[in-house]
């Protein structure tokens, strides 16, 4: 088998690896490049195969950065299946009419500006058509479910923990007199975080593809998080302010309404209002309330014996945006939940433009953001900020907590390294910035002394 490392090589974007098998090419993930807005063009529009030429797909989960350029892959000729699981499906769905939205908005700013130049516009990406097209071809399996999907290839997925849905990707190979399994990690979750069940082991590996986002980096544990969530919340809603939480649509949200929600069934939280107000979360919770197949043992006893984890009484959920802007008049304390996570995009600006100035209220970021980002520039206690094309101050008291990361640290891919069975012959360090990568390879140099660990660079490729 010889494997080209694509994307997500020495980076954390992009995801795309082409595996060559028995005559036959597979494709595990298809996910948007993200950066600079020339780069990202170039390289999300022009593949570095034909994909017409492309037997079958797999993918492990529903980022955008993973299954993102699946509408761009069909568009172009792929005809085949894309594997995945029926959580990732459903998730996939929204995700990708989300993305066909976002693709449209940046052709028509990037014509603006070349109709200035006296340039011709350009083209979305791809279009809702195009999601609605590639979401066709997704086929869905079960964990633990063996399925051929290539001549000499069987498919299985084990849960990987991250998101929901997400799965780790083992395949079965019979090629050329010799069997073997590769394991692809996809991205690994914290163990111990709320709703989802950890990341299973799998057994008989020989060679090994793992991500290593935070290879480099040790988390805070998530039942500190959770403690520090409650009492940041507290202590705003009882000096009457209002909790203003950028977080992603998938995965963070639902994190979020769930660890609110078990604090005020606690009695440690008022009963205050609280809104997510956000059309994509909104979906994306409805498609985890169809999966408790995804669920920790604690998740589904709740949903069984007490209803709804991510509905209650003082919680409401916001599609309209008229409704939205209803929030921008608010005088009592709330809680606001609203995309995007980095504060780039989304209803969150209008919450942080018409709440951020007063020192009464809670601005707290519960995921990662990127360098030149709002989310950064408020963090790093910038003030006033551009916020919707004008300045803006930012009074509010600012927070972050990292521990609901949904990426294993170092210490925690350790872990799942060594819970992994079988004489890994090779490991390929993917989906981390190049320091992080790195630093993760040596750990896995002292963690498997027999195995050639290697961190790819973009578009190499490998015999295995």
């Amino acid at each position: 088998m010889r494997i080209h490392f694509h994307g997500a090589t020495r980076t954390t974007t992009g995801s795309m690896y082409l595996l060559e098998v028995n005559g036959q090419r597979l494709l595990l993930e298809c996910g948007l490049y993200q950066g600079r807005r020339d780069e990202s063009i170039t390289r999300n529009c022009c593949f570095p195969f034909d994909p017409k030429t492309i037997d079958a797909a797999v993918l492990s989960h529903a980022h955008i950065d993973h299954c993102g350029n699946f509408p761009n892959l069909c568009k172009q000729g792929y005809a085949g299946n894309i594997y995945s699981t029926f959580a990732t499906r459903d998730l996939a769905s929204i995700m990708l009419e989300d993305s066909a939205s976002i693709q449209q908005s940046d052709a028509q700013f990037v014509s603006r500006k070349r109709a200035k130049q006296g340039k011709p516009p350009v083209q979305a990406l791809y279009t809702a058509s195009d999601a609605e097209r590639a979401v066709r071809q997704f086929v869905a399996i079960n964990y633990d479910r063996p399925m051929p999907i290539a001549d000499g290839v069987t498919l299985t997925f084990r849960d990987a923990g991250h998101i929901l849905g997400s799965a780790q990707v083992v395949l079965d190979v019979r090629e050329a007199g010799r069997k073997y399994r590769y394991l692809f990690s996809g991205d690994i979750g914290r163990p111990g975080q709320d709703i989802l069940r950890s990341a299973q082991s799998v057994e008989n590996v020989d060679f090994l593809q793992i991500e290593s986002t935070y290879g480099n980096r040790i988390h805070s544990s998530p039942v500190d998080a959770r403690d520090e969530l409650c009492q940041l919340v507290a202590d705003t809603v009882n000096r009457g302010g209002k909790v203003i939480i950028p977080a992603f649509s998938v995965g963070r949200t639902q994190q979020i309404v769930y660890a609110l929600h078990l604090a005020t069934d606690a009695g440690k939280l008022p009963k205050v209002p609280i809104y997510v107000d956000s059309p994509l979360s909104v979906n994306a919770t409805e498609v985890f309330r169809l999966h408790p197949e995804c669920f920790d043992e604690a998740t589904y006893t709740y949903l069984r014996e007490k209803g709804n984890p991510f509905g209650m009484e003082n919680l409401t959920y916001i599609r309209e945006l008229a409704h939205s802007m209803k929030l921008n008049d608010l005088k009592d304390a709330a809680v606001i939940i609203s995309a995007s996570g980095m504060a780039e995009a989304g209803r969150v600006l209008h919450h942080l433009k018409n709440h951020g100035g007063d020192p009464t209220n809670l601005i707290l970021f519960v995921g990662y953001c990127a360098e030149h980002t709002l989310g950064a520039q408020i963090l790093a206690g910038r003030s006033p900020v551009n916020i919707l094309g004008e300045p803006h101050a930012i009074r509010a008291r600012v927070a972050k907590i990292d521990a609901f990361s949904g990426h294993a640290d170092r210490n925690e891919l350790s872990g799942y390294v060594k819970s992994l069975t079988g004489n890994i012959k090779k490991t390929f360090v993917i989906h981390g910035e190049e320091e992080q990568s790195l630093a993760f390879a040596e750990t896995l140099k002292h963690l498997l002394p027999h195995s050639e660990v290697t961190v790819p660079v973009p578009h190499q490729a490998i015999e295995v």
